[in-house]
């Protein structure tokens, strides 16, 4: 009986060193219990640098004259809506004000 139990423990003995020097070798990582690890997530490549890669650079962004110009745009736009009176109300006239004054 006692060579039959030495056996089986040998043979568990074995097979652990076997499975730690394979985890070793390639780089895995051992879980004899079986217990719930974030390795596996944590093992995948990030894949943000990748998608940032796939958009070209704005340049418009950093050109700080194709901001001025943008700007400038804007502005004579905005006086242009005000002449035909279309602009933008006044501080304290416009629809919430309007609502306010008939209650």
């Amino acid at each position: 009986m006692t060579t039959g139990g030495l056996k089986s423990i040998l043979a568990k003995a074995v097979t652990s060193g076997v499975n730690e020097a394979r985890a070793r070798i390639f780089g895995h990582i051992l879980n004899p219990t079986g217990q719930r690890s974030p390795h596996k997530l944590l093992r995948k490549k990030l894949i943000g640098d990748k998608v940032a890669e796939w958009y070209p650079h704005d340049i418009m962004k950093d050109d700080p004259l194709i901001m001025a110009r943008r700007e400038q745009e804007r502005l004579s736009k905005l006086e242009m809506l005000k002449r035909r009176g279309k602009g933008p109300p006044k501080k304290g006239q416009g629809k919430q004000a309007a609502k306010r004054k008939k209650n």
